[in-house]
């Protein structure tokens, strides 16, 4: 996936210790996101010559215009190599239809999350980390488990934080579908951003997951430290719901706007986290693997080598 620099003998993941245009991909599709709201904010207008059938449509369509966006990620970073495309694809439909099959049984009939979550902010936030976080994340990391993690495609670190994203644009997706649906289609401006907010806390805190299992995959780990990962990405959703619908206040314009500003502005905190750690766990592997290769490594001396020097000849 990226250009090795590292000896041929290099163990797996060992890859070059700067993940090449990782954030500045990032970048480019959270530009894109905003130009998708700009574009749909300058049309708002169009909804209203709109009947209930055509904003649905129109709503569907825009549900799944982020995600495509997204995807754009893997493309930009790996270009070289046309399979694991097909790998992500995968893996964003496999998170979609498991999210899908879920999320009336789970949030609708066993947890019925719509009576009673939003009654308090400390079930909000119980609700958005034990119910909706440990869901979506074990979705996520059931998809990657499932469709890719024993695959030799996936032969580097980064590559866990790409799968992870794209099954969580599939949860994404569905969300933003039943968005759709439950309010019969949506408005251009408030819909789209709405949309965008939600993929981005899907996405990003999804790419936590994937470091965990990036890691996983090419290092030993205990066996509580992908729980730990699902644990810990699950409370970061639910954090980051939290505090986007802290700062909203009645559904205004300007605070729909606040929302986007924040979520991009959290996406950033934690692709930047992740990128580091990536490159830093990449710098030593590489460092181990490079002092291997130079034959460097410490090596015991023969007993006359190691034996004591006693005094001065008499």
């Amino acid at each position: 996936m990226q250009a090795n620099i590292l000896p041929e003998d290099s163990p797996p993941g060992a890859t070059s210790s700067r993940p090449p245009g990782f954030l500045q991909s990032i970048s480019l599709e959270l530009l894109g996101l905003l130009l998708f709201v700009l574009f749909f904010n300058l049309l708002a207008g169009i909804g209203a010559a709109l009947n209930e059938t055509g904003l649905v449509v129109l709503g569907l369509l825009m549900a799944v215009t982020p995600a495509l966006l997204w995807l754009a990620i893997f493309y930009r970073i790996d270009h070289a190599e046309p399979e694991p495309k097909r790998l992500v694809i995968g893996v964003y439909l496999t998170g979609l239809l498991l999210a899908a099959a879920l999320y009336t049984p789970i949030y609708g009939v066993i947890f019925a999350i719509d009576q009673w979550m939003g009654a308090y902010w400390w079930s909000q936030l119980l609700g958005g980390f034990l119910v909706v976080g440990m869901v979506s994340m074990a979705i996520v990391y059931g998809a990657v488990r499932v469709v890719v993690f024993d695959n030799p495609e996936f032969d580097e670190r980064l590559d866990g934080i790409i799968y992870a994203v794209a099954a969580g644009l599939g949860v994404a997706t569905v969300n933003n579908f039943v968005y759709v649906l439950q309010h019969g289609g949506v408005d251009l401006n408030i819909g789209s951003i709405r949309m965008v907010v939600d993929t981005l806390g899907y996405a990003s805190m999804a790419g936590v997951l994937g470091y965990f299992i990036g890691q996983a995959r090419f290092e030993k780990t205990p066996v509580y430290y992908l729980p730990g990962g699902v644990v810990l990405s699950a409370g970061l959703i639910g954090l980051y719901f939290f505090l986007i619908d802290r700062t909203a206040a009645g559904g205004l314009q300007v605070e729909l706007w606040r929302d986007l500003a924040l979520g991009i502005f959290l996406t950033l905190v934690v692709m930047g986290a992740l990128s580091w750690l990536v490159r830093r766990a990449n710098e030593e592997t590489a460092r181990v693997a490079q002092l291997s290769a130079a034959g460097d490594s410490w090596e015991p001396k023969s007993v006359a080598e190691a034996a004591p020097i006693s005094g001065g000849e008499s």
